[in-house]
């Protein structure tokens, strides 16, 4: 579902013409005439124009201008004044030797005493309270959002792929970025243009999205991920949290542990007296920034800043990210946001093709401290997104008029030409291979095969297995999508089939319903994170001969209502049909009493059938969700997220002979311990009543591949433990490199340390001790001794790999196959 989200962006990464630049950009490196070292935060500006800079402390510099000029002035005292021409519309590398001033001065004492900057640094953070927008008791602007994607790393031997031979033309009209140097082609833009609102106490915000523009695609999920409320970046936290982690800011409390500052320079900046300080990491090592701010003199106020991740943090496929961010003074008192650019380079190596990532926000119309009439927010939700219905309709004429800056013409020209690429018939076919490769389905029109990698797998249960399937797509019908597969293993020599139906009846909030029959074989006590059955990976990663799977013969309806964002129900109705096998077998204990119609002469039972009702909740404060068609994905919460399950088994319904009610509750929870990492946990408790046999229990999730599951134990095996009464701990702990980052040969690799534990402890009731059914070979219950293991692991190994080292700590005399140590391995991908 994630790439229906996302796969315009993927899709036009490759496919879109941009016409001739209309930027002056230029790029270089200021040395010493005489001793040839860089000269550092000398300040370099575009004559008739207020765009400028200073360089680095490498001596390095990159600006560019929209406004006719081809002279740029450089100064530093010091040095003697220098100027020289560029080429107007074009970019250029330019290095610059400044000649030093050559003078002599009488004898001059100089005495230790506080660095200036570090006085500048301390009024800015006593003031931060004061001058933080997210202390702003409420708030409202008008926000114009535009984002773009371009292809770059662009060489001719990029260009003679075949897969360009159709797109040939496109190459014809490249651009070059000045903060990277490297060539680039755009090939997406998005707009939007809003209205956002906050409160702070009660927390609440809304924001109506008035109008969007998508390159030639008209995609609501991205329309709202492109909203102002998920691009938030705020300096003056202590730290910024970019793809996922954590960065220091170089205005953090905490900022001279991490940052050496410099008071570089003065000036008036729209009638404000502002200081200019430039900042640099003191450690390599640590997830930091470079670069300068401008600080008013009276409100130690930023008034601008510029910020560029250090080269050497620990960041997979960011090769640069630079922030740019202005602010203005409302109501001669309050200091707020005006202007927010954010500029991302991605690339996988740095000699391959990436792409650069181009967001810029502007605010305008800005109240601050307005009251707001009861009912304004939603009183449900703390965070609420609304795109209007003609959204998406409005026309160039609206745009022109509205949008807080106009485009250039290289950016009107990617919504023109969008449709003219897509008319060129190989695109077609490379939309379906990029589909097929991220969704695991290949589309035919209105319906899409797949997965494929479920078309072939194996066990010792069916043998060699082959499986077709499908579903329907939006070109069938935009709410209702049918799923149907057929299977056949050639061992047990048996076909296997299923098939269902989701209709959603609203997307906001979200109301469906649906239901399905299968007729297949399943793991019991397998987690809901494991490969499926049917996975050729999970075939070619089992760790032993796994007999356990269970032929389950599964007809299920469900009803989905979401009362608001983050706050759902689902009402299920389940009849299940378990069949016994030779390993799993359903044998009547003697002991006890049968029911009528079973003698006890015959213990052996074939079948074991159930139905039931499940209610579950689900409950996530501020959770936020990109949407597609018939499902979604969550970007999850700032707070612990609950689930609540309520099942009771139905007594001669449909062939059911049990009565029983199950509780469970789960809650989850991830969380930054900065600078130390990032830190989840899961808790999660449970209690049977009535008396059921063991395949109804409690089953903890175990794991027989060598492939990491997080959700499950990966030292216990299938069946090894039952419970009708729970409760469970998992805990990990990611240090993002913390420590291997302090290690100079180590850090070169960029591995990060992660633990983990988990336990569970249970029980059963004296009534389940009874056993209606035998336990099956190797099956216990936990009343003697908790099961826990432990994990230490290495993440990010070739940027895509963990494995951990797993301990298992207890029941370590169980003679059915038990491992006591193992390395299991994860394939993933993270910034």
């Amino acid at each position: 579902m994630l790439f229906k989200i996302i796969s315009p962006l993927i899709l036009l990464l490759l496919v879109v013409l941009q016409l001739s630049a209309q930027q002056t950009k230029v790029r270089g490196k200021i040395l010493d005439a005489k001793t040839q070292q860089p000269v550092p935060f000398a300040t370099i500006a575009f004559i008739k124009s207020a765009d400028g800079t200073i360089t680095d402390v490498n001596g390095e510099y990159y600006l560019e201008t929209k406004k006719p000029t081809d002279s740029i002035f450089v100064n530093l005292v010091g040095y003697k004044p220098y100027r020289f021409a560029v080429n107007k519309n074009a970019f250029q590398n330019v290095d610059i030797k400044l000649e030093p001033n050559e003078f002599s001065l009488n004898e001059v004492k100089v005495y230790a005493g506080v660095n200036p900057a570090y006085a500048l640094l301390a009024k800015i953070i006593k003031n931060k309270e004061i001058n933080n927008p997210n202390k702003i008791e409420s708030y409202e602007y008008q926000a114009y959002n535009k984002m773009e994607l371009d292809l770059n790393n662009i060489d001719s031997a990029f260009k003679e792929q075949k897969v360009f031979k159709h797109f040939k033309f496109i190459f014809n009209y490249m651009d070059t970025s000045v903060e990277t140097g490297k060539s680039y082609l755009p090939v997406f833009i998005t707009e939007t243009l809003s209205d956002y609102y906050k409160q702070r106490r009660p927390d609440r915000s809304k924001e109506v999205i008035k109008a969007a523009r998508n390159a030639g695609v008209k995609n609501q999920s991205i329309t709202q991920y492109t909203g102002s409320m998920y691009l938030d970046i705020n300096v003056y936290e202590n730290f910024i949290t970019l793809f996922n982690k954590a960065f220091i800011s170089p205005i953090s409390s905490l900022g001279r542990v991490y940052y050496e500052y410099y008071l570089t320079d003065s000036a008036f900046i729209d009638n404000h007296w502002c200081y200019q300080m430039t900042f640099k990491p003191r450690s390599k090592t640590e997830p930091t920034f470079k670069g300068n701010m401008w600080v008013n003199d009276s409100t130690f106020a930023l008034k601008r800043i510029r910020a560029q991740i250090s080269a050497d943090a620990n960041i997979n496929y960011v090769k640069g990210l630079v922030i740019n961010q202005e602010f203005e003074k409302i109501n001669n008192e309050t200091w707020f946001l005006v202007k927010d650019e954010l500029f991302a380079d991605f690339n996988l190596k740095d000699s391959s093709s990436g792409f650069f990532g181009k967001k810029t926000c502007l605010y305008k119309n800005i109240v601050v401290n307005k009251k707001y009439p009861d009912g304004f927010f939603d009183d449900k939700v703390p965070q609420k997104s609304i795109t209007l219905d003609d959204a998406n309709d409005k026309d160039s004429a609206y745009w022109n008029s509205n949008r807080h800056e106009q485009l250039s013409k290289k950016e009107e020209n990617i919504y023109m030409m969008v449709d003219s690429i897509k008319n060129v018939p190989v695109f077609r076919t490379f939309v379906d291979i990029v589909t097929l490769f991220v969704s695991g389905y290949h589309p035919m029109g209105k319906v899409e095969w797949g997965p494929y990698f479920s078309l072939y797998s194996f066990n010792s249960i069916e043998g060699p297995r082959v499986r077709l399937g499908g579903r329907t797509t939006v070109r069938f019908d935009k709410k209702l999508r049918l799923n149907y597969f057929l299977a056949y293993g050639f061992k047990d020599q048996s076909f296997k089939y299923g098939a269902g139906f989701k209709y959603v009846v609203s997307q906001t909030p979200r109301v469906s319903f649906g239901a399905s029959y299968n007729d297949d074989y399943e793991q019991l006590g397998q987690s809901a994170n494991a490969f499926m059955a049917d996975n050729i990976l999970k075939s070619l990663l089992m760790r032993k001969q796994n007999n356990k799977m269970t032929r389950i013969r599964d007809a299920k309806t469900f009803f989905e209502k979401e009362w608001f964002e983050g706050f759902s129900n689902t009402l299920t109705l389940n009849r299940r049909g378990i069949l016994s096998n030779d390993a799993v077998p359903f044998v009547l204990n003697a002991s006890n009493d049968v029911t009528e119609d079973i003698k006890k002469s015959d213990l052996k039972v074939r079948e074991l059938v159930t139905s039931e009702v499940q209610l579950n909740t689900h409950l996530a404060y501020n959770e936020k969700f990109v949407k597609g068609p018939f499902d979604r994905v969550s970007f999850g919460s700032d707070y612990p997220v609950f689930d609540l399950n309520l099942t009771a088994g139905l007594p001669n319904v449909m062939g059911s002979k049990f009565e029983y009610y199950k509780v469970k509750l789960r809650i989850n929870h991830r969380f930054d311990i900065n600078p130390l990492g990032r830190f989840k946990y899961t808790m999660e408790g449970g209690r049977t009543f009535g008396k059921v046999p063991y395949p109804l229990l409690n089953l903890p999730e175990g794991n027989e591949t060598y492939a990491l599951d997080e959700t499950a134990y990966n030292m216990m095996n299938y069946y090894e433990f039952a419970s009708d009464q729970y409760a469970s701990l998992f805990c990990e702990h990611h240090f993002e490199g913390f420590f291997l980052n302090k290690l100079p040969l180590i850090r070169m690799l960029k591995w990060r340390e992660v633990v983990y534990g988990k336990g569970i402890i249970g029980r059963i009731s004296s009534e389940n001790a009874q056993k209606i059914y035998h336990f099956p070979e190797g099956l216990d219950d936990l009343s003697k001794e908790p099961y826990y293991e432990a994990g230490i692991g290495l993440e990010n190994i070739f940027k895509i790999f963990r494995v951990d080292a797993v301990w298992r700590l207890s029941h370590l005399d169980k003679q059915y196959g038990i491992q006591k140590f193992g390395l299991r391995a994860k394939l993933q991908v993270i910034f």
